[in-house]
């Protein structure tokens, strides 16, 4: 029996985002709790919810409003939006229009180019929410962007915060934030790994999505140390549930470049960040913090004080 990522999902998002391309303009689907081509004065925040391997952006949508509710007024003012990457067997199976974003497999974790319309990078489509996020006719009183994700949707969070563009565009008026979850994997900035692992071992170790080895993506035009330089002066925030601790996890990326990140999730969480604190003693922007007794459930990560404290800059969060 297939897995349940390799079925055709129960619902697309309604809305759409325009991305240009060369080839005219594609259509990313959203589910967003306004409507985000229409101005909204007294939006101060907005928050991205990406989802898992199985692109239900609509779970993640109703657990993005249950978090915006259970953080009370503080979240009034936030626009909460799930973004979807479908798969081509998605947009098959719903008969959407061509210019639909759609990808094969999950190559949409590591930015990579879709099937349809045309190849553009899964960070092209965030790119294309915070410029729309960004324009003052629609959001004039916006401050804060929170871009978050669980599981596959963290791993695209993560390699995105590394290599994302559109932050740039949007220093000084705009602050981004991010708020990765329990990803099985991260992209590293050099060879370094938490467990023994050699190229003639595992040959792709250090090949993106895992480094810069071999295979980056066009999009991304700086090197590795520059990207390194600017990362760690991004805001972010990793929450490690700390029962995710199942080496055989359904859907871990057990793959060697995987392993060689650590046995299963919270080890490599606390082995990337630490990596990052022994680089950067000094100047480090990003916190970690662990949640008590949550395995891989984005939910009840995203809805437990230090997530809700990442979302929404609330109280309580050691």
């Amino acid at each position: 029996m297939a897995q349940p990522e390799k079925w055709p999902v129960n619902a697309v998002a309604p809305a759409r985002v325009d991305v240009a391309w060369a080839g005219g303009v594609a259509r990313f689907p959203i589910f967003a709790s306004v409507d985000i081509s229409q101005a909204q004065p007294g939006i101060t925040r907005a928050v991205l919810l990406f989802h898992g391997l199985q692109r239900n952006a609509d779970v993640y949508f109703a657990d993005a409003l249950a978090a915006q509710r259970a953080a009370g007024p503080a979240a009034a003012s936030a626009v909460m939006i799930a973004p979807q990457f479908l798969a081509d067997f998605d947009a098959a199976a719903h008969h959407l229009t061509p210019d639909t974003l759609a990808w094969k497999g999950e190559g949409w974790t590591g930015g990579e180019p879709a099937a349809s319309p045309g190849p553009i990078s899964s960070f092209e489509a965030i790119d294309a929410i915070l410029r729309r996020l960004a324009d003052r006719r629609l959001f004039p009183d916006l401050t804060v962007i929170v871009v978050a994700g669980h599981s596959a949707g963290g791993q695209i969070v993560s390699r995105y915060a590394v290599v994302g563009k559109a932050e740039e565009e949007l220093r000084g008026h705009i602050a981004v934030h991010y708020a990765i979850a329990n990803p099985s994997s991260y992209l590293y900035l050099t060879p370094e790994r938490p467990e023994p692992v050699s190229a003639s071992s595992c040959p792709n170790f250090d090949a993106w999505k895992y480094g810069f080895a071999s295979g980056v993506p066009s999009y991304v035009t700086m090197s590795a140390a520059a990207l390194e330089a600017r990362f760690v002066k991004r805001r972010v925030t990793y929450l490690l549930g700390t029962a995710d601790i199942d080496p055989n996890h359904r859907v871990l990326d057990k793959s060697c470049a995987g392993a060689a990140q650590g046995p299963y999730r919270l080890a490599r969480g606390h082995a990337f960040f630490n990596m990052l604190q022994r680089r950067h003693p000094d100047g480090l922007n990003q916190t970690l913090h662990e949640v008590k007794g949550v395995a891989h459930d984005g939910g009840r990560m995203y809805g437990s004080v230090c997530g809700l404290a990442a979302m929404f800059g609330t109280a309580g969060c050691p």
